[in-house]
């Protein structure tokens, strides 16, 4: 996906938010990535910087809170952030946890999709969080 240092500039200015070189660095580590980012996940991306993981961390809850970024996954009391630029990248699809080693990856939406129900708790099971556990593909290849 991606986004490149003037959109974030725009981004955060739209958002109301302070234009900062930590801010602008997170919320581009969060756009090139391909599956959600933990914490950790985005100081270990972030290198060799200045910033201690503290202005990292309040800078992913501002993102979050702002609504440019969204808590996407939960697993193992970890909170995983995904890049949320509108309506139709809300990252509301089932994600697989890998119980080998720990790996987040993003399913396709299909197959939350496939997930018929009505009635009292349909619009709940909607915007449910759909976890998946046990070992990706990379793992059992590797137990053989």
């Amino acid at each position: 996906m991606g986004i490149s240092k003037p959109e974030a500039r725009a981004l955060l200015k739209e958002k109301g938010l302070r234009v900062t070189a930590p801010r602008l660095a997170v919320l581009r580590v969060l756009g090139e990535s391909k599956a959600p980012l933990s914490h950790t996940d985005v100081v270990a991306s972030l290198g060799d910087c200045d910033w201690d993981p503290a202005t990292v961390y309040r800078n992913l809850v501002k993102l979050r809170d702002s609504g440019i970024a969204a808590v996407v996954s939960r697993a193992d009391g970890i909170d995983r952030y995904a890049l949320k630029l509108n309506s139709s990248t809300d990252h509301n699809h089932p994600h697989f946890v890998c119980d080998a080693c720990g790996q987040v990856a993003c399913l396709p939406a299909d197959m939350a999709s496939s997930i018929s129900i009505r009635g009292r708790w349909a619009a709940s099971v909607r915007g449910a969080t759909i976890q998946l556990r046990g070992d990706c593909p990379d793992c059992i290849r590797a137990k053989k």
